[in-house]
């Protein structure tokens, strides 16, 4: 299975509060979901030619447990599906004390850089 790990310390600028999505300075579920999305992307990094790159179109994310700033947090994604270009990866974030903070899947779609752009011209 392919699999990448990030580790990311929150930060004020990662908190519900700062992001929008509540009002209290812990881990905002929008910076964890971008962090998901980071994961997966490494996870497949290495697999992908230059003229390629994955977009995701499907996520579902449990944010399961409160990080406060300066926490650090270890997102692992690893892929679960191929099917041709779909590519699922079932997601953990996992804090220093080893509590799951979050689990989900994200789906991701293995696309051509040059015609995704174009498509954006018409």
């Amino acid at each position: 299975m392919t699999t990448a790990s990030l580790t990311f310390t929150v930060a004020d600028e990662d908190t519900a509060a700062s992001l929008g999505s509540g009002d209290l300075p812990v881990l905002g579920t929008p910076r964890l979901l971008a962090w998901a999305e980071a994961a997966t992307c490494a996870a497949v990094a290495d697999e992908l030619t230059g003229e390629q790159t994955s977009v995701g179109t499907r996520v579902s994310l449990e944010h399961l447990a409160a990080s406060g700033v300066g926490e650090k947090v270890t997102v692992t994604a690893t892929v679960t599906h191929r099917d041709g270009r779909l590519l699922r990866f079932e997601v953990v974030a996992v804090d220093s004390r080893e509590q799951v903070v979050g689990h989900g899947e994200v789906a991701r779609v293995v696309v051509d850089r040059t015609r995704f752009m174009a498509r954006l011209q018409r």
